[in-house]
């Protein structure tokens, strides 16, 4: 005679592949949501290195305003001393770079080549010198996804060839 399997053992494995089920999905579901933690986290930071031939390695670079800070660091690979050959980062619209650079020559090496209260200036950093490192920070919220930005050196001279686009995604 043919015994067939207990009906209450059959529900009860059944739930038990069921809920093995539903932890895997669940489990999946998880790892892609950190994932995505991890990429936006990715890009609240931004390394540039400028050089003494007046440039930067960088000629976009690509923020998110979800971001609760933006930082963005700059490392000085030249060897030349700030006085001669010093660069910062200025953040601001596009629209608004050479106004800033302009008033940048007027406020001086004592202030670091920004114009102080200057309301057109998102963030700036402070001058470095060659092998020195510099950073600054802004608020994610100041910078609004898809405005139209630009990151340069105020240095005398320097933003006509140092400057790229600042990508500020959601």
């Amino acid at each position: 005679m043919l015994s067939l399997p207990n009906p209450k053992i059959l529900s009860l494995r059944h739930q038990e592949l069921s809920m093995k089920s539903a932890s895997t999905v669940l489990l999946g579901l998880a790892l892609l949501g950190t994932a995505g933690l991890a990429h936006a986290a990715g890009n609240c930071t931004v390394t540039l290195k400028g050089d003494d031939a007046m440039k930067f390695d960088l000629k976009t670079a690509t923020v998110s305003a979800a971001c609760p800070t933006v930082t963005i660091e700059l490392v000085h690979a030249g060897k030349l001393p700030v006085t001669v050959m010093g660069h910062n980062v200025v953040i601001s619209k596009t629209s608004d770079m050479a106004g800033i650079a302009s008033a940048a020559v007027k406020a001086g090496a004592a202030n670091q080549y920004v114009p102080k209260g200057d309301a057109r200036v998102i963030a700036h950093s402070g001058l470095v010198g060659g092998g020195e490192k510099t950073k600054l920070t802004v608020p994610g919220k100041k910078l609004t996804a898809g405005g139209d930005y630009t990151f340069f050196c105020s240095f005398p001279g320097h933003s006509t060839m140092m400057k790229g686009k600042l990508v500020v995604t959601p």
